[in-house]
């Protein structure tokens, strides 16, 4: 059984998010996929009429739903040229540059791939508004944000550490207060042992291909958005969740900070929202 510390670990997937301040949704009629889709699409169709072009903080994974997202675009024929999609994060090289697109691990090639190209060119988005965190401008996040008159909606997952986008939790040794924390902006930064591990799962277990580096929008960013919206369907998300969701509000588990947020939803697949067996076996 779970020690006290890790009371958490026993929340029932009714319980989930109920004192946390995060609103849950148990995804039970829909994929994952199509949930974080329609949840964009509406968010673009709810801009349209009203004189200004979302802007929306985005993740390459979970990853599926781009396709469906291309696919409702081009049937309704909305126009997305002045929507911003800025990505909130990208593997980067040896020499702290962007991996190039042809790499099988490019979050910039992919969503080329899988969503751009598969949207007409008079309805998708403008490429000056097809936005990554640039590694030698960082701060050019913050300006675009600030320009074009904040987030409206950040979407994210939860890493097996805690993280959103690659805002790695501190290491152990490390101190930095919450708040200070709260306040980091885009940066470059090593990638944690474990989100390489668990990152290389996706590709076949191959840790040594996962890069050491990468570029992300900061947590000062993703908790200045209007909205954020979680997204999780990964078996071994049922922990992390629970300690997100009802453990302690700390940097050591950075997506717990959302729970001061005013408008944060985490929308978890059935597989995640059961309880965690931890028993040997």
């Amino acid at each position: 059984m779970p020690t006290d510390d890790h009371e958490y670990l026993r929340v029932l997937p009714a319980q989930l998010g109920q004192g946390s301040g995060v609103r849950v949704v148990l995804l039970d009629r829909h994929s994952t996929a199509q949930a974080m889709a329609d949840d964009m699409f509406a968010a673009l169709l709810a801009t349209r009429d009203t004189g200004r072009a979302p802007v929306l903080i985005v993740p390459v994974g979970p990853v599926d739903q781009f396709p469906i997202l291309a696919q409702q675009i081009t049937a309704a024929k909305l126009d997305c040229r002045d929507a911003v999609f800025m990505n909130m994060d990208e593997y980067l090289d040896e020499n702290d540059e962007w991996l190039a697109p042809e790499h099988p691990l490019s979050f910039r090639g992919y969503m080329q791939r899988a969503f751009y190209d598969l949207i007409p060119a008079n309805l998708a988005p403008l490429p000056d508004h097809r936005v990554f965190p640039d590694p030698r401008r960082p701060e050019a996040i913050g300006e675009l944000i600030t320009a074009r008159g904040g987030v409206d909606i950040c979407y994210g997952g939860i890493g097996i550490n805690g993280h959103l986008a690659f805002n790695e939790p501190p290491e152990p040794g490390e101190t930095l207060a919450d708040e200070k924390f709260a306040d980091l902006p885009t940066r470059v930064l090593s990638l944690s042992r474990e989100t390489r591990t668990i990152n290389s799962v996706t590709i076949g277990g191959e840790i040594s291909v996962v890069p050491h580096r990468a570029v992300t929008v900061g947590m000062r960013e993703i908790l200045a958005a209007r909205s954020i919206r979680l997204y999780c369907n990964r078996p071994w998300q049922a922990a992390v969740v629970r300690r997100v969701l009802h453990g302690p509000i700390t940097s050591a588990c950075p997506a717990s900070l959302v729970r001061g947020h005013a408008d944060a939803r985490l929308n978890a697949a059935q597989q995640v929202a059961q309880v965690p067996d931890i028993r040997l076996r």
